[in-house]
């Protein structure tokens, strides 16, 4: 493996440690991060993780783009974050999230489908990630009880 392709694949995962530590972060259930290298050239991880609410998936998804962004990532597709669905999906080419509803991932069932694809373990920090910070705004002291 060339130098390039090493930093690539480091790269890729940061990228995929960082989605994960999000979604770990939004109180993301089953988190499962999938290496699809051995088994696809079209993508390199999968981030699959259940949501208890859709509006818990679309804020996952929404924060997931917006660090993605900030660090100058482009997103190369979106689905479901219309929030009515349930499955929301976030492609960053290399790193795929996928969040369902507990019913969502049962009936689409990615584990089963990508069954050979290699599972890996990364630990989480015990605080949330300072990279998925909430974005403050000029009322940020709205609830009226003060700092």
């Amino acid at each position: 493996m060339s130098v390039t392709e090493n930093s690539q694949v480091d790269e890729n995962l940061d990228t995929l440690r960082l989605v994960a530590q999000i979604a770990d972060d939004f109180r993301g259930k089953d988190i499962l991060l999938l290496d699809m290298r051995p088994i696809t050239p079209i993508v390199d991880y999968f981030v699959i993780v259940t949501a208890s609410s859709q509006r818990q998936m679309k804020a996952m998804g929404e924060e997931v783009a917006r660090v993605m962004k900030k660090r100058g990532q482009q997103r190369l597709g979106e689905e479901g974050s219309d929030g009515d669905g349930v499955w929301v999906l976030q492609d960053f080419g290399d790193v795929v999230l996928h969040v369902f509803s507990p019913e969502g991932r049962e009936l689409y069932d990615l584990e089963g489908l990508w069954a050979d694809a290699p599972r890996l373990d990364l630990k989480f920090s015990q605080t949330p990630s300072a990279v998925a910070e909430p974005v403050a705004t000029e009322d940020s002291d709205s609830d009226g009880l003060g700092a």
